[in-house]
């Protein structure tokens, strides 16, 4: 079989595919389903329209927070904190046994997860340089 390597970074939603389908059914294969499902708390304006939330997944019994952005305006109300507890909750509802996520320095940083009940397990220290990235979980 011929192959050949390619170097781009105008890659296409297919190639993605077959890279993550193809890592999923090895893992399957090896862990048990996966169960992969998406997880989504949103924050929308009185007009409907999404103004910001959480992005994540549930796999394994875990839930990934991958993303969580609120507009400036929402800040500083709480309003973080519960988009992560709906999604907690809904986690322990779909089974998921703990949460993991990661978060620059110069975003949320660990001292705010910390007081949510994760623990840093990991940390990239000059990434960006003259910053940190730190990985929290926290068990359910």
């Amino acid at each position: 079989m011929t192959s050949e390597i390619i170097v781009t970074d105008t890659p296409a939603d297919a190639d993605r595919a077959v890279i993550l389908d193809g890592l999923m059914a090895h893992g399957e294969s090896r862990a048990g389903a996966s169960e992969r499902k998406p997880l989504a708390v949103l924050v929308r304006d009185a007009e409907g329209k999404t103004v910001g939330g959480l992005w994540g997944r549930t796999s394994w019994r875990w839930l990934f927070i991958e993303i969580i952005w609120l507009p400036e305006r929402l800040r500083g109300r709480g309003r973080g904190t519960d988009l992560i507890r709906r999604a907690e909750d809904e986690a322990v509802r779909r089974g998921c046994v703990g949460a993991w996520l990661d978060s620059f320095d110069f975003q949320a940083g660990a001292r705010y997860y910390e007081r949510l009940g994760y623990t840093v397990f990991g940390t990239i220290e000059n990434y960006p340089p003259g910053h940190h990235r730190s990985y929290l979980r926290k068990v359910f």
